[in-house]
């Protein structure tokens, strides 16, 4: 039975700002997926700025500028951001390549014809339909490795922050998991219920010709460990992630990867998108429309 034909998807996802869907992917699209990004991963090129070791507190401040800018002028291309540690003092790999990354984003969805084709997939449009979205918009797209050993805690946190919009409540986080995602490997962990309660910290960019480049409005809250609920997914399964629900994820001390393929979905009707968030729509690549 196919659960999105049934109600328990607006229900549950409105409930607890969370839903998991078992089978999205079939385990060969999973498998294709993960294929091309290891292409991608041996073929691509390091930036700079990534690989050089800085000795003094200036050269720190420029690398860290130049981090910055890198992420911030992302959301339009397929850009590499390592884990740290993973570069010698020569700039050369401590460790495989494909140990080395942490995420590759903002655009595959954009540039990579089988995540386009994840991204816009029949299954994927139905169940945004399901949802109510009528003009949904595709904002960003991240392959998180998740790696064994390196890859440490995702802190709580909420999607809206980073992800702003007026009125809140329009973004969808859409996470696949293309190898199991379990406790040992770093599942995601919810406190469901938490996206009825606003959010208390905004990423805003910061004055043009300043630094840093990015600031935070407000903290985040200090959250109650105990409220938090493991979600284990299984190959190809997904979870629907609602913006302002609070999540986290636990370090990965398996000696399993857990590779995700994730998206953030907007609808675009009756929505201002905050021109000061890190992430801005751009000539080359304006928010495309999921359903097209």
């Amino acid at each position: 039975i196919d659960v999105c034909t049934h109600n328990v998807v607006v229900v549950q996802y409105r409930d607890e700002g969370y839903l998991v869907l078992d089978g999205l992917l079939s385990p060969e699209e999973c498998d294709a997926l993960r294929d091309r990004m290891s292409e991608i991963t041996e073929q691509m090129d390091v930036p700079e700025h990534c690989r050089t070791q800085f000795s003094t507190d200036h050269d720190e401040q420029l690398k860290k500028q130049g981090n910055a800018d890198y992420f911030i002028t992302s959301g339009d291309k397929i850009r590499f951001f390592f884990e740290k540690g993973v570069f010698d003092d020569k700039g050369e790999f401590i460790v495989p390549k494909e140990h080395s990354l942490n995420k590759i984003g903002h655009a595959l969805h954009a540039y990579e014809p089988l995540f386009k084709a994840v991204t816009h997939s029949p299954k994927v449009q139905s169940l945004v339909k399901k949802l109510g979205l009528i003009y949904p918009v595709i904002l960003q797209s991240m392959y998180i490795f998740k790696v064994q050993f390196i890859c440490p805690a995702l802190t709580p946190h909420q999607d809206a922050t980073f992800l702003y919009t007026q009125p809140l409540g329009r973004v969808i986080g859409v996470w696949i998991a293309l190898e199991d995602a379990t406790l040992e490997n770093g599942c995601l962990w919810f406190i469901p219920g938490s996206h009825n309660d606003g959010i208390t910290r905004q990423m805003v960019r910061t004055p043009k010709g300043t630094f840093p480049l990015t600031d935070f409005i407000g903290r985040e809250k200090i959250h109650d460990d105990k409220l938090f609920i493991p979600v284990p997914v299984k190959k190809g399964g997904a979870v629907l992630i609602h913006g302002e629900v609070v999540h986290r994820s636990a370090a990965n001390t398996s000696d399993a990867s857990r590779h995700v393929y994730t998206f953030h979905i907007m609808e675009s009707q009756n929505t201002i998108w905050s021109p000061e968030n890190w992430l801005q729509p751009t000539e080359e690549l304006p928010f495309p429309s999921l359903y097209t």
